[in-house]
């Protein structure tokens, strides 16, 4: 039974009849630990978990195909030098891609953290043996120790390729985290001694920095049979430059509509994961819209190239969206894991 969970090499693929008997334990294991209420949800909450476990089914279960060939190319989208945080100023905005939704940001002087995945593999956690979930494709382009010192971290809601307790696990525990509404409680007994929720429309301010958080459209459970918990875009503003950091989120007028007409430098918005889930996830074409109703000067394209979250290929977002900007390329400001972009102050 030990080796049955037993951690493989990313070259070493279970066959199909060992992944999905690890499938079916887990699920057995999942419904099982299940509360009486969860079975007493309302129809839409009881639809909304169907689709969690559908969605959750699905990306452990898929057999491999031609995008699995894609990602290994280890080298395309991937920047071959390092960010280097010591070199950066304190003035202006300093943006490197860790990878997925991960970004260090360094706002005029303020050191920022989001949603911080460093981990191999996201997902449920196998009685300690494993886990079971998605193996990213492309290393973070820092470890945890490359870190400098940070002033806060944000998550933006509660999934797991967002939320990674083992990541947070390492973090330094003074450093302020400003999280959804309804997220706090998966941190508990980390000792994290400053974290503070935020819904839509309420603001904190760190280090000189003003956090609000905005609208999104996405969903907020971090397990199937879970209650619907807070999910946000966070906008950032110092010295009246502001930076918005999107979570996840599908195409929604709500957001381009809560800039109220501020000066935008930078939009940090998802382009991957859409197929099928369209309905939570913006399309490289529908980001781009977003980018261009909120009238930002830059966009840097997110949460793709990382893990395989969805049906398209990897490289998939990256591509259509080279088309989409139809000769406004130099409006991308990231391309590749581990690139550095700064728009000086």
């Amino acid at each position: 039974m030990r080796d049955l969970f037993r951690l493989q090499p990313p070259s070493a693929r279970p066959d199909q009849t060992r992944r999905r008997l690890l499938s079916l334990a887990v699920m057995a294991a999942m419904l099982a630990g299940l509360s009486r209420t969860a079975w007493a949800q309302e129809p839409g909450k009881v639809a909304r978990t169907l689709r969690s476990l559908r969605i959750w089914w699905e990306s452990i279960t898929r057999e491999p195909d031609a995008g699995d060939e894609e990602a290994k190319d280890t080298e395309r989208f991937v920047s071959p030098v390092r960010p280097d945080s010591r070199a950066w100023s304190e003035g202006g905005i300093t943006i490197a891609w860790i990878g997925h939704s991960t970004f260090l940001i360094k706002l005029e002087g303020t050191t920022i953290l989001t949603d911080p995945v460093f981990s191999d593999k996201i997902g449920f956690s196998l009685l300690g043996l494993s886990t079971v979930g998605l193996r990213r494709f492309v290393p973070p382009a820092l470890t945890i120790q490359d870190l400098p010192p940070l002033d806060l971290i944000l998550l933006s809601h509660a999934h797991m390729d967002h939320y990674d307790i083992p990541s947070l696990r390492r973090l330094p525990r003074k450093v302020p985290i400003i999280l959804a509404r309804d997220t706090t409680e998966f941190m508990d007994g980390l000792g994290f001694t400053r974290t503070q929720e935020l819904d839509w429309g309420q603001t904190a301010e760190v280090g000189g920095v003003r956090i609000e958080a905005v609208p999104a459209k996405h969903w907020g459970r971090r397990y199937p049979w879970d209650r619907d918990r807070g999910y946000n875009g966070f906008l950032l503003t110092k010295h009246k430059r502001s930076i918005l950091f999107g979570g996840d989120t599908a195409y929604t007028e709500r957001l381009p509509a809560a800039m109220h007409g501020r000066a935008l430098e930078v939009a940090i918005l998802p382009i991957g994961g859409y197929n099928p889930y369209i309905a939570n996830h913006a399309n490289p074409e529908q980001a781009w819209d977003l980018f261009h109703e909120m009238r930002a000067r830059y966009l840097i394209p997110m949460h793709w190239r990382t893990f395989r979250m969805s049906h398209e290929r990897p490289f998939e977002p990256y591509e259509r969206l080279s088309t989409a900007v139809n000769g406004s390329a130099r409006r991308i400001a990231l391309h590749t894991i581990g690139e550095t972009w700064r728009l000086p102050g």
